[in-house]
């Protein structure tokens, strides 16, 4: 009789999106896994690299569109861990930005089963720092703040406004359908000339990275595709994207690849 599998789950990093940014220790986790439960914003690329062999399953969250609860997908990654021996939980960036990984180790080791976690590029810096803007320039700004816009009510989050009060990098993140109410509020305290940057799908084929204002905004937001995952920039640091003074800070859309 063939013996049982060692379960072990591995949270792993997948980086932006480019299949070549995640980490060699995230892949190497991907090559020996029997089976991995991976996200919605993980390249198809990547899941192409891997064995034949390995089960492949989907609990990807988009905006309102969740295929499974966060319960059922901590449930799963016990289950498949006991069936399959190791387990790789693919995550899109960082598992620890926005990614609930706590919620995850905490279930999956309350059946004594071992969690390993290796970091992955986080979105956060790697989208904004693939279009050439950064996230602390000297004389510039000397901070950074990476938050999501609202809270599970839908209200707005006391951090953005606390960081639009200050001089730092606002980068934030799952903003984009609320990409209209972010500029309103943000210029209450930066004013209309603020320069902001959305960049969708970043570091994949199809990225591209809108500039403009703050006050310009309300022109182009019903021009832009909500659905598409991206990442909101505002500072002034978004001026040292090569594109800003161009079109007069109208909208520019660019894109690296």
């Amino acid at each position: 009789m063939e013996a049982a599998l060692a379960p072990k789950v591995t949270l792993v990093g997948a980086g932006p999106g480019s299949p070549d940014l995640i980490t060699i220790r995230g892949l190497r986790a991907l090559q020996e896994c029997n089976a991995v439960l991976y996200d919605a914003l993980v390249s198809e690329e990547l899941l192409e690299q891997l064995s034949a062999s390995v089960k492949k399953v989907y609990v990807g969250k988009r905006c309102s569109e969740h295929s499974l609860k966060q319960d059922d997908i901590n449930r799963l990654l016990v289950e498949t861990a006991f069936q399959y021996g190791a387990v790789v939980r693919l995550k899109g960036g960082d598992p620890f930005v926005f990614g609930r990984a706590t919620e995850e180790i905490s279930y999956v080791e309350s059946f004594g089963i071992p969690v390993l976690v290796v970091p992955g590029v986080s979105s956060a810096l790697a989208v904004p720092s693939n279009q050439g803007i950064p996230m602390t320039s000297r004389g510039i700004s000397s901070s950074f703040w990476v938050m999501t816009a609202t809270k599970r009510d839908g209200s707005f989050s006391e951090d953005l406004q606390h960081a639009a009060r200050s001089a730092t990098t606002m980068v934030i993140l799952m903003g984009v359908r609320k990409l209209r109410q972010i500029a309103q509020e943000v210029s209450k305290y930066r004013g209309s000339m603020m320069p902001i940057a959305l960049i969708q799908n970043g570091t994949k084929a199809n990225e591209s990275c809108t500039i403009t204002t703050l006050g310009a905004i309300p022109d182009i937001a019903d021009t832009l595709d909500s659905t598409q995952p991206g990442i909101i920039v505002i500072g002034n640091v978004v001026a040292e994207h090569p594109a800003f003074f161009e079109e007069e800070v109208q909208r520019v859309v660019y894109s690296t690849l």
